[in-house]
């Protein structure tokens, strides 16, 4: 045999070979038929449970769940108007200005000195109902001596609408500080409807009025955010020709018989006055206030002096206090205040004029209310209040109420004389000297005047404290 044929059987023998591996493998690891291998495969476990992953045990709905609907449903309009009017287009508004480093950019632009100790920034106000204004701000930390700080705001709504005002605050130590203020307004847009809690809105009636001001005022922190302020002054106030806001003046509603002649219409009138007032709170310092109490006393004594050189003197005296509890330590704060104030003459002969009788409404509780809207011997108001961060330095508010302006010492106080206020709004938080604010509101006639909206109020723009 060649080596060729030795070759071929060789190959040969070892392909054999390797078929018979081959099938003896397969018939090694061929599967079992499927009966035997159901029989032999193990039992599968059962199927596990969904978790639970927010920690929540599920339960039956309760008649408290339903009822929790009533007063989504209710302040469901709240919601959106806070979610979508205000949270979320300020909050683009301030992410845009963040990106594209308007603040630092705008500090530039309208403050001077290497640390911006001064500046000097334009302003606009809108109060549906009164006149328009715009005008400056301005500020001076540090002026002329260290610990001596100017502020100062004009305005301009017309040539009939002008206001000004400026304020000194030197610093003594410890907090404490002493504000020499002057202020003078010369306004076609005061309102007036008639004096103590059945006034109605279809009374309004307009007055132009020329005021000025000077005041100092002391004010001593006695820790946390006690404090004690005093004040001393005086005051001018003379009423002019004129009205505006397409509305019948106060004349034309007298002759109309709506109401008499309020006091001091007719003569304006000049005063002195002293105010002591007196904040006792068990919180924390802001911005963290948290939960706690507040009392607030407060007490001025006013001496006018009337054409006939009589000396007439009155009293003003309130007290305001309140129960604070922030629901998450985030400074999501619900309140609950009750305030009452008082005015009285020392006799009964001397004459309160109108507008240094007690108000509610604008600054006061009652804001669904125009400035000037309810006036009256006394007051009382009852606020529930819900206070929550929308942005960096933007607190939200929303506010509901029920009160209104009575006779000397609530003598006609009665629930059918009751108004309810509904506030929602906005303001930068920090200096009171000048903020930024957008209010909406809404005013009630008396329940038993069927308790429906009558005033309507939105103000947008900077306001000021001094």
């Amino acid at each position: 045999m060649n080596a060729a044929n030795a070759l071929r059987v060789a190959l040969g023998v070892a392909l054999g070979a390797l078929a018979l591996a081959l099938e003896a493998r397969a018939a090694v690891v061929k599967p079992p038929p499927r009966e035997a291998a159901e029989a032999a495969a193990p039992a599968q476990p059962s199927k596990r449970a969904v978790p639970v992953y927010d920690g929540r045990e599920e339960a039956p709905t309760t008649a408290g769940d339903v009822a929790l609907w009533v007063p989504r449903i209710v302040l469901f309009p709240l919601y959106l108007t806070s979610e979508y009017v205000l949270r979320r287009p300020m909050g683009a508004l301030v992410t845009t200005a963040e990106r594209d480093r308007w603040p630092a950019a705008l500090v530039s632009f309208f403050t001077f000195g290497t640390e911006h100790q001064a500046g000097v920034v334009p302003t606009a106000l809108f109060d549906f109902g009164f006149r328009p204004s715009v005008g400056l701000y301005g500020f001076w930390d540090d002026a002329l001596a260290r610990g001596n700080d100017l502020r100062f705001r004009a305005a301009f709504g017309g040539t009939d609408w002008l206001t000004a005002g400026i304020a000194d605050r030197i610093h003594l130590g410890g907090d404490a500080t002493v504000t020499l203020r002057f202020d003078w307004t010369r306004r076609p847009d005061g309102l007036f409807a008639g004096v103590g809690a059945r006034s109605l809105e279809d009374d309004v009636g307009r007055f132009a009025f020329e005021r000025t001001e000077g005041a100092a005022l002391f004010h001593v922190p006695l820790g946390g955010q006690n404090a004690l302020r005093t004040e001393v002054g005086a005051r001018s106030v003379q009423f002019l020709p004129g009205t505006c806001c397409d509305e019948p003046s106060l004349r034309s509603r007298i002759r109309e018989g709506a109401y008499g002649v309020p006091a001091g219409l007719d003569t304006g009138y000049g005063l002195t006055f002293q105010r002591i007032q007196l904040g006792l709170d068990t919180r924390s310092p802001r911005p963290a206030a948290g939960s706690g109490v507040r009392l607030e006393l407060d007490l001025s004594q006013l001496q006018s002096l009337r054409p006939a050189a009589a000396l007439s003197q009155w009293t003003g005296y309130g007290a305001s206090v309140g129960g604070f509890l922030d629901l998450t330590g985030t400074g999501r704060v619900l309140s609950l205040q009750a305030t009452a104030r008082f005015v009285d003459p020392w006799s009964e002969t001397d004459e309160i004029p109108f507008t240094e009788l007690v108000q509610l409404g604008h600054r006061e509780p009652m804001r669904g209310f125009k400035e000037g809207r309810l006036i009256g011997r006394s007051a009382a108001a009852v606020t529930l209040q819900h206070e929550w961060p929308i942005w960096v330095s933007v607190n939200g508010a929303a506010q509901l109420e029920v009160g209104n302006v009575f006779g000397p010492h609530l003598e006609d106080l009665a629930p059918e004389l009751l108004r309810g206020s509904l506030a929602l709004g906005a303001r930068s938080a920090g200096s009171d000297d000048h903020f930024l604010e957008v209010l909406v509101g809404l005013g009630t006639e008396t329940v038993q005047d069927g308790f429906h909206p009558t005033s309507i109020r939105l103000l947008v723009g900077g306001n000021h404290g001094f």
